[in-house]
């Protein structure tokens, strides 16, 4: 589904993903974990072409993305994101968040952009929200209305950054159980995160960057209980959740 290959991107003098080479196969979780700043978000930003990589390529089902000639926005409608702020359009109902990509990027039709928006709401409890504007909502539901209106669309691939770091601790268990059941669903998913029990019950791989390198990756019990790597050790002793 997703390649990256040699993959380097710098701001200013400043070297932030060095030579990344991933590869995220169909239906797979992919968890990266990583201290703040070890290149997560932006390696997440790069293959969402919200910055252009200084040398490498990024390729979506075969085609190279990172072509300069490629149609970017065309690209994005093909992967939905979830960033770590909720995004939501403030002036815009529930529903009218949820429907606007589908109405406006896609071309669907009101009705059926509304039908799909409200089974979706539904199947997360948010029946009663549909009229509701984000300021009315808790920011765990805030979240999962912003994860709703990414997967709406039916995206080949979501990308999720970080979250649940803008979440109560008490909310955010209601956001990952919504990324459980799309994981159930087969959804495609690259998800950079802080909750390292919740990498190891989720992924299928994961992936571990320092200082924008990509240090180790493995399925969750090799990387988790037997990491390869002194910097993956070290890391994950700093870290207390990996239960």
């Amino acid at each position: 589904m997703l390649s990256m290959r040699g993959v380097y991107k710098a701001f200013g003098d400043t070297l932030v993903l060095r030579g990344i080479d991933l590869d995220v196969q169909r239906h797979q979780v992919v968890v990266l974990i990583g201290a703040s700043g070890s290149g997560k978000s932006t390696l997440l930003r790069t293959v969402n072409l919200l910055e252009p990589i200084d040398d490498g390529q990024i390729f979506l089902t075969g085609q190279d993305i990172s072509d300069p000639r490629v149609d970017a926005d065309r690209t994005r409608a093909r992967i939905g994101v979830v960033f770590q702020q909720f995004n939501l359009f403030p002036h815009l109902t529930v529903l009218d968040n949820v429907t606007l990509a589908n109405r406006k990027v896609h071309g669907m039709p009101k009705e059926e952009a509304e039908s799909i928006a409200v089974e979706l709401l539904g199947r997360i409890g948010l029946s009663d929200k549909l009229k509701a504007y984000p300021d009315r909502l808790s920011g765990g539901q805030q979240q999962r209305v912003a994860i709703v209106r990414a997967i709406a669309s039916n995206p080949e691939l979501l990308l999720l950054d970080e979250i649940t770091s803008a979440l109560d601790p008490q909310l955010v268990g209601e956001v990952l159980d919504l990324v459980t059941e799309l994981k159930a669903t087969g959804s495609t998913m690259v998800m950079a995160t802080h909750e390292m029990s919740f990498a190891r019950r989720a992924a299928d791989l994961v992936v571990f960057l320092k200082s924008g390198v990509l240090v180790e990756q493995g399925p969750p019990e090799q990387v988790f209980d037997r990491p390869l790597h002194p910097e993956t050790r070290e890391f994950l002793a700093r870290v207390h959740d990996v239960g």
